[in-house]
C-alpha cells in the first residue's frame, strides 16, 4: 500500500485524486495539505505541510505556483518524493525542481495524461520518418474559456518532442497573420483555441503531397491528469533522489 499526502487536497484536481485513490487498494490518502478545509475529507487535513506528521511515502501537488517552493523544501526536510503536478511554474522554478531531485526523487510533467506521455513517444518517431520525407508539421491545441495561458505546455512539450529528433532545428510560430511569404520548412506552426469548457484537445498534423496524418488526443475530464498523478505516485515511491517524468513510468509499464 502506497501512502499519499495531496497537496491542494481541496482543489479541483485534489478532489478528483482523492475520489481515485479510495477507489484504488494499492494507494491510501493519508493526510491532505490545504489553507482551507470544511472537513468533509476522510484523512486528516493540515493547513502547512511542515505541520503534518502522518508518514508518508509520496506527495502529490495540485496546488498552486506561489506555494511550490515551499513544497519542495518541506518536502526535502522531510525526505519526501514528489509528484509536481501543479503547471505554469517560472523558470526559477522549474530550475528549483532540478535542485531539488538531487535531493530526493522528484516527478515533473508538462501533461500527467498517461495518452498525452505516450503521444510523446509516438511522435518522435513519426517525425523521424515523415519530415525528412517533406512533411509540414502543424500542432492545434483547444481548452475551455477559462485557460489564461496559451499555448498550452501540453502543446510545447509536443513540439520539443518532435524537435528533439531533430537538435532543436525547428522554429516554433505561433502567430502567422504578420507574415508574407511561403511557409519555411524547419518549422512547427502551434495554434490556440479557447471556448467553451473544452477538457483539453491536442492535434498533431503532419501534411505531405496529398496525404495527410494526424495524431489526436482528447481529454474528456480531468480524471486523466488525476489517474496519470496517482499511477506516478505509485512509480515514485521508494526511488531514489533523481528528476523523473511520466515517460518513466510508462517505460516501467511496458
Amino acid at each position: 500500500m502506497v501512502r499519499l499526502i495531496m497537496h491542494g487536497c481541496n482543489g479541483k484536481m485534489g478532489q478528483v485524486i482523492s475520489s481515485l485513490v479510495a477507489a484504488d487498494p494499492e494507494v491510501e490518502i493519508v493526510a491532505g495539505i490545504d489553507a482551507r478545509d470544511d472537513g468533509h475529507n476522510t484523512y486528516p487535513v493540515f493547513a502547512k505541510l511542515e505541520d503534518c506528521s502522518v508518514e508518508a511515502d509520496c506527495l502529490i501537488d495540485f496546488s498552486t505556483a506561489a506555494a511550490v517552493d515551499h513544497m519542495l523544501e518541506v518536502c526535502v526536510e522531510k525526505q519526501l518524493p514528489c509528484v509536481v503536478c501543479t503547471t505554469g511554474l517560472s523558470e526559477e522554478q522549474l530550475k528549483k525542481v532540478q535542485e531539488t531531485s538531487e535531493k530526493i526523487a522528484v516527478l515533473k510533467s508538462a501533461n500527467m495524461s498517461l495518452g498525452i506521455n505516450l503521444l510523446l513517444k509516438l511522435l518522435k518517431e513519426a517525425a523521424g520518418v515523415l519530415a525528412p520525407a517533406g512533411f509540414d508539421m502543424e500542432i492545434v491545441e483547444k481548452h475551455h474559456n477559462l485557460k489564461v495561458d496559451a499555448p498550452s505546455g501540453t502543446a510545447i512539450a509536443l513540439a520539443d518532442s518532435i524537435n528533439e529528433e531533430f537538435n532543436n532545428e525547428y522554429e516554433y510560430v505561433y502567430d502567422r497573420s504578420a507574415r508574407r511569404e511561403k511557409r519555411p520548412q524547419k518549422e512547427i506552426g502551434i495554434s490556440a483555441v479557447r471556448g467553451g469548457t473544452i477538457v483539453g484537445d491536442h492535434d498533431v498534423i503532419f501534411a505531405g503531397a496529398d496525404e495527410v496524418i494526424t495524431f489526436s488526443h482528447t481529454a474528456y475530464s480531468k480524471a486523466v491528469f488525476g489517474k496519470g498523478a496517482v499511477q506516478a505516485a505509485k512509480f515514485l515511491a521508494g526511488k531514489s533522489a533523481g528528476l523523473y517524468n511520466m515517460s518513466h513510468v510508462i517505460d516501467e509499464q511496458m
